[in-house]
């Protein structure tokens, strides 16, 4: 049995201080993962509904046998691995702006680490997504590089950024910047801890031909009863 609560790690970063930290769950009697930037929680292990219905519902609607798919933002892995989990995905970047939540995934003090650091199929790159989704390079080693997915989940929400420079991405320019990343075709998902925007929406549907709102729910053990994500899905 593990220890009841031990901080695995903990760093400065240009972010605020970031720490990595594992307790035992009374009510599950598991552990739990869970990382904070600052005084806030940016996720936990116990909830990841959300973060894998953003992957399945973004690919659901990509075509083609084989498929190149970008995941920006790295977190506890969750998006990545259901990712790689689908057949058809062939290869996998993932963009993080923290070298050190990399850093965990490498040196497997998360869960799902090991795994997606060993797997051929996936690169873990430490880079500015939001910086780079405005240049429409996506990929380091290939700066022209196109895509069939683009899975994003990053900020609480497109009104409630991380850091303010995040905003520009959720704006028509912004938007449009990110489409040229991808494939004729191609599909951008979002995760966001909000209820649908419709004025979102609407932006979306300005850059996309289509896109639409899905409301993911699941049971909520910390404050009982349940909660919701929203994802995102334009093509």
């Amino acid at each position: 049995m593990s220890a009841r609560f031990e901080e695995l790690d903990w760093r400065p970063t240009p972010m605020g201080e970031i720490s990595l930290r594992r307790r035992r769950d009374p009510a599950t009697g598991v552990d739990v993962h869970e990382v904070k930037l600052g005084d806030e929680f940016l996720m936990s292990s116990l909830f990841t509904a959300g973060e894998i219905a953003l992957t399945r519902l973004g690919l659901a609607g990509a075509t083609g046998g084989e498929l190149d798919v970008v995941v920006g933002g790295l977190g506890l892995g969750y998006t990545a691995r259901a990712a790689l989990d689908d057949p058809r995905v062939r290869s996998l970047v993932v963009v993080d702006a923290l070298a050190e939540v990399i850093d965990w995934h490498e040196r497997g003090l998360v869960p799902l680490g090991s795994g997606l650091a060993s797997d051929p199929r996936c690169r873990l790159v430490h880079g500015d997504f939001f910086a780079m989704a405005a240049e429409s390079s996506l990929d380091p080693q290939d700066p022209d590089r196109r895509f069939d997915a683009v899975l994003l989940d990053v900020d609480h929400s497109p009104r409630h950024v991380l850091h303010p420079r995040h905003a520009a991405l959720y704006l028509p320019d912004g938007l449009r910047a990110l489409a040229g990343c991808l494939r004729p075709g191609g599909v951008f998902a979002l995760w966001s801890n909000d209820p649908p925007d419709e004025e979102f929406i609407a932006v979306l549907r300005g850059v996309f031909a289509d896109a639409e709102a899905h409301v993911v729910e699941f049971d909520n053990t910390l404050q009982g009863g349940t909660s919701t994500n929203t994802v995102y899905v334009a093509a």
